[in-house]
């Protein structure tokens, strides 16, 4: 296969919110079809009816185009091999269990889930493996007959290969599993239904996918897969069999795999917050890959051109979302300004924006963008750095005023006003050295003097550049500000 155009997978189930480890492994597999001008097949794994849902599976969808990862066969788009959701291929899946049964590749299974219990403790107690002893590997026609006259239901299970198996893993380099450890396994529950061991393989063989990028929680069912597709191959059904990478464990808390029940593992999560998607994107790729020694921040064209998953790290790698915040960060300066002052929409209304919508002005938020733009790590951050432009009076923080109000503010915020009300207030540098000129007067310099008047207009004792915030709110609205702080330090 080494010379077949690249074909990947992303196949997850729609099982709850979509996570980071999730988007990590979708993005890999973009990036290497991308990389080598081939294909990615988006498949939908939803057997499980009791955890699979239709509002996930949309979920799903959403997240994908929100990301910018495209696939070129799937829902949605169709494709030579549709259809491409688990739940609407049974009837292959049928077909491939009677061929393999047929041939000897597989077998009815009638033990039960006590015998299986029983002879497994005593495996355990001798000191043996305790995987599946294969009792029903050869089983006459009498005592199969015998069994299911007893009312016994029968799994299928996979006929294993008596020789250990050995791949090169493109991440890990070369495996090799005993016999032993890898005894016959159900691919068909009793009730006919087939299991992941099965299906899998299965639309990968049918789907020609020519590389398997996962997560490494699945090499231990490598070398089942393997089998499998070799006993596929001898059938008909596949042509080849892939090549397999197993990316490393995403990392959270304490040392643990990172997991869904972990807060900052939710998709949705950075959605809310405003994460770019280049900048969360950008920021996964370094969960165990780089694209050089000294350099974090790159646009996704750079990725798709560097991605080799031979240089993919075999270790576990640590979820940083302080770092993933700095990347995202310079994601945003990296915007132009028209495009950030759109992009920060959604965080100007209801239900993120604490003023009136007819409070607003788009004038104003036009100016203030540039100066905002180099201060957010999220776009969700320019809620609380411009509300100072939209309520009618600044937010109260009693930490920040308790913080900027020491010595004698009230003299200070006095003579501030007074030059103010004297300066040209369409020019921030005027509005600077009257604040300056006025900490000057009680021998204060500009960062102590400008504190006080900071938290009268805006509420907070850091923020925005000062000065051309004042000029965007205006003379009357930041003189009427102070005013109120004086009144304020009177009482």
């Amino acid at each position: 296969m080494a010379n077949a155009p690249v074909r990947v997978r992303f196949c997850p189930s729609p099982t709850g919110n979509p996570h980071v480890g999730l988007v990590r492994t979708a993005l890999f597999n973009w990036a290497f079809a991308r990389h080598h001008q081939g294909t990615l097949v988006f498949r939908i794994e939803d057997t499980d009816a009791a955890r699979d849902s239709e509002e996930s599976y949309q979920q799903l969808l959403d997240s994908m185009r929100w990301l910018g990862l495209d696939w070129d066969e799937g829902p949605e788009i169709g494709g030579p091999h549709a259809p491409y959701r688990q739940s609407q291929r049974m009837d292959l899946y049928k077909d491939v269990a009677e061929k393999l049964l047929a041939a000897g590749y597989a077998y009815p299974c009638y033990c039960t889930t006590e015998e299986l219990d029983t002879r497994r403790d005593a495996a355990r107690a001798a000191g043996k493996p305790s995987g599946y002893d294969g009792h029903c590997r050869d089983l006459t026609a009498e005592r199969k007959a015998a069994y299911e006259a007893e009312g016994r239901t029968s799994i299928i299970r996979f006929r294993m290969p008596d020789e250990a198996i050995t791949f090169t893993d493109l991440v890990r380099g070369e495996i090799t599993v005993q016999p032993e450890n890898v005894p016959d396994y159900g691919i068909v529950r009793a009730n006919g239904a087939p299991l992941y061991t099965l299906v899998n393989p299965v639309d990968d063989a049918l789907m020609e996918i020519t590389h398997v990028l996962r997560g490494e929680d699945l090499l231990s069912s490598t070398p089942r897969q393997i089998a499998l597709y070799r006993a596929l191959i001898e059938l008909g059904v596949a042509k080849d069999t892939p090549a397999f990478g197993h990316l490393p464990y995403v990392m959270g808390e304490g040392n643990k795999k990172l997991s869904k029940r972990d807060p900052q593992a939710s998709l949705n999560l950075y959605r809310e917050r405003g994460f770019l998607p280049e900048g969360l994107l950008n920021y996964l790729s370094l969960l165990g890959w780089s694209i050089a020694e000294d350099r974090d921040i790159f646009s996704m064209d750079e990725l798709v051109a560097a991605f080799d998953i031979e240089d993919v790290n075999a270790n576990p790698a640590r979820f940083d979302l302080k770092k993933c915040e700095h990347i995202n960060a310079e994601h945003i300066r990296m915007l132009d300004v028209k495009t950030f002052t759109e992009a920060c929409g959604p965080w100007l209304k209801a239900p993120f924006a604490p003023w009136a919508p007819e409070a607003f002005d788009a004038e104003k938020w036009t100016r203030i963008a540039p100066y905002a733009q180099t201060r957010v790590t999220v776009l969700s951050d320019i809620t609380d750095n411009v509300d100072f432009l939209f309520l009618d009076e600044p937010v109260e923080d009693e930490a920040s005023w308790a913080k900027a109000m020491k010595g004698e503010p009230a003299a200070l915020l006095t003579t501030a006003r007074a030059h103010l009300e004297a300066a040209d207030w369409s020019d921030p540098e005027s509005l600077k050295n009257a604040v300056l000129t006025a900490g000057e007067a009680h021998g204060l310099k500009l960062g102590k003097a400008q504190a006080p008047v900071r938290v009268a207009v805006t509420g907070r004792t850091v923020g925005l550049p000062l000065f051309e915030s004042l000029e965007i709110l205006g003379r009357d609205k930041s003189l009427t500000r102070i005013d109120a702080a004086l009144a304020k330090l009177a009482a």
